[in-house]
């Protein structure tokens, strides 16, 4: 199999073979991150056909200083950042201390649940809500990132992160 930088000089010679093969060894992956950030299979679909367009089109900046699997994931994150944006404009809640006052860190054992239902229940979040757990809860990303990426501040990021977990907690124990 080639390595990956030939890989690369490949897609940037328009070599379609080459573009397969790298859609191929991502797109499976990197659907699923779109899945964490939209409503159903096929708006998930839109926003990964989105993301390569602009992974093909930038790939000439890739510098190799993470992997490329990282490098593609961030601007699949991006993309449906930004497909959240077009959608819907955030609204902070006010009351941030009565949020982190109320649930502590880490949501309560998920033990039975199915990965499928979760994550069902994620995609049934308020948008705001939903972005801002993927990227705290599933993506790693602190407060202060999530602010910068979403355009909210770091209190509506805190909110909304601790409402999403309310209505998940609240969820799970309904199911159990």
């Amino acid at each position: 199999m080639e390595n990956e930088e030939q890989l690369i000089q490949a897609c940037l010679q328009n070599d379609r073979n080459a573009q397969r093969k790298l859609y191929n060894a991502y797109a499976g992956r990197m659907l699923v991150v779109c899945a964490r950030y939209t409503q159903n299979k096929e708006e998930a679909e839109d926003v990964l056909q989105e993301a390569f367009i602009k992974i093909f089109q930038n790939l000439s900046k890739f510098r190799g200083e993470s992997t490329l699997g990282a490098w593609i994931k961030r601007i699949v994150i991006n993309v449906a950042i930004n497909h959240i944006r077009a959608q819907q404009h955030f609204q902070g809640m006010s009351d941030v201390q009565e949020y982190e006052n109320q649930f502590t860190d880490g949501l309560t054992s998920i033990e039975g649940i199915h990965f499928k239902e979760l994550i069902e229940m994620i995609r049934k979040l308020p948008k705001g809500c939903q972005s801002v757990f993927n990227l705290y809860a599933i993506e790693g990303y602190q407060h202060k990132e999530i602010a910068e990426m979403l355009n909210i501040t770091e209190g509506t990021s805190k909110s909304q992160y601790a409402r999403a977990k309310a209505i998940l907690q609240s969820q799970l124990s309904v199911n159990s």
